[in-house]
């Protein structure tokens, strides 16, 4: 028995001490990692940030709850005049730029670089396994933007870093170094469709010039506005979503690792699964929350101005158990909305209760019906 004791003690142990791959690789960069439900202050000053010695300037990962070990983000923060180190990995990287400007070069071949020219709200993708590296033009003033990766999955399956950062397979299907790729393609304004680009100047006014046909907006606000983004040949796609003061968004899930930042306005979100307590995050511009996989979450408006935030993720191409697709339709025909008739009363009595202190009024009396002001 005491032998048996022994045994269970020492696997206990080294369950507790053992680290995934990924884990080691950012404590091999120097940097902490933030985890939770929430970060916020991704635009502030005062945001801490940590020497990365790798790729010069500052960082720090952040690895959300809700990710799931699917994707995670980071950010990293460049002095003015400087430039990144030269870097390459096999995974797929997305980029919001949160401050300043500055160009980045992507390259298969270091004699044919393609430059992109970014500043405060330009977002791209780089394609998998293209060497590229950020320069900061401003004389004064950092650049810091924010990337989400596939880099937990991708480390963790292959567990070999060789591999995943100098490998010399090119994705041909994604990018070769064809002139033109970072520009911005021809925005068609009257549909609500997915914008094939892999460039966008300003993910702000894009999604104003963009709103959707629908007044509810992918059925699940009112006054909604927005545009989905289909990057790298579709393989990497995100959306910016929008809707008016007074009003929220209809419970829905969805799979892992979407990162919701907030571009404009202020509110909070619930996030919950089956009968559990529901979580709330308030949230404001440079607040970043992930919803778990399949947790039920709304996002309320609660500022007298349109909310609008970036939605950077794959996690809705992850099935359902059993493989199924997730349908935005009401969980009655077996989808993957709750309807405002079928949501909790106390939900919308809190969120009056919550807009009147901030002297807003809810505009939602067409359309719910638990609203108090028809």
């Amino acid at each position: 028995m005491a032998q048996t004791e022994v045994r269970e003690d020492e696997f206990v142990r080294e369950a507790m001490d053992w680290k995934s791959y990924y884990e080691l690789w950012k404590e091999s960069q120097g940097l902490p990692t933030i985890r939770g439900l929430g970060v916020h202050g991704l635009y502030d000053d005062d945001f801490e940030l940590f020497p990365w010695k790798d790729r010069g300037g500052s960082g720090v990962f952040i690895n959300l709850d809700g990710t799931g070990g699917f994707n995670d983000t980071y950010v990293h923060e460049i002095p003015a005049r400087q430039s990144s180190e030269p870097i390459r990995h096999i995974y797929e990287e997305t980029i919001f730029v949160l401050k300043g400007q500055g160009t980045t070069t992507v390259w298969i071949d270091p004699n044919k670089k393609q430059t992109v020219e970014w500043q405060r709200n330009s977002y791209f993708s780089i394609p998998p396994n293209a060497w590229y590296q950020h320069h900061n033009v401003s004389g004064s003033e950092p650049a810091r933007y924010v990337a989400m990766t596939a880099a937990p999955r991708v480390i963790d399956t292959f567990k070999n870093l060789k591999f995943v950062f100098d490998n010399p397979f090119v994705f041909d299907d994604r990018f070769t170094g064809e002139e033109g790729y970072f520009k911005e393609s021809p925005m068609d304004t009257e549909r609500r469709g997915t914008w094939n680009t892999n460039y966008v100047a300003d993910v702000i006014e894009a999604s104003y010039r963009r709103k959707y046909r629908s007044g509810q907006g992918w059925n699940r606000a009112i006054g909604g506005f927005g545009t989905s983004f289909n990057m790298v040949n579709s393989t990497m796609r995100s959306h910016s979503s929008g809707w008016a003061i007074g009003t929220y968004k209809k419970a829905h899930r969805h799979g892992p690792g979407i990162h919701v930042l907030i571009l404009e306005g202020t509110g909070y979100s619930l996030m919950w699964q089956g009968d559990m307590q529901r979580e709330r995050v308030d949230w404001r511009p440079g607040s970043m929350i992930v919803p778990p996989e399949m947790w039920f979450h709304q996002h309320f408006n609660t500022c007298p101005t349109p909310v609008l935030f970036l939605a950077i993720g794959w996690g809705s191409e992850k099935p359902k158990m059993g493989g199924k697709q997730y349908i935005y339709t009401s969980v009655k025909d077996g989808g993957d909305n709750i309807e405002w008739e079928d949501e909790d009363p106390l939900i919308h009595k809190e969120y009056e209760a919550e807009i009147a202190g901030n002297g807003v009024e809810c505009t939602m009396g067409e359309h719910h019906p638990f609203c108090t002001f028809k």
